[in-house]
């Protein structure tokens, strides 16, 4: 997906200044505009993409998080569990 829409982007750029060109005759002109253009796309894309990077390492930290959270309370039952059996085999003075 990532090519894909950056050649639309560029292609949307080309298009663009293409429309907004004053005279044919300018290719330089042209050429350039084209080039800051699909440069600001091409960041534009890449700040887009590192966000949903971003937001995907967020979840799966989330998700982490909560299966740590569930396990860490599974051992405490178990510890406590332990401590009672513990308690309960101790000779009392």
């Amino acid at each position: 997906m990532k090519p894909s829409l950056l050649f639309l982007l560029a292609c949307t750029a080309v298009l663009a200044v293409g429309a907004r060109a004053d005279k044919p005759e300018e290719p330089k002109a042209l050429v350039q505009k084209v080039q800051e253009l699909a440069q600001k796309a091409t960041a534009m894309a890449k700040d887009a993409f590192s966000r949903v990077r971003e937001s995907e390492a967020a979840q799966q930290a989330r998700q982490w998080l909560s299966d740590s959270a569930e396990l860490a309370k599974q051992r405490l039952v178990w510890l406590k569990e332990q401590l009672a059996e513990l308690w309960k085999k101790t000779p009392t003075a």
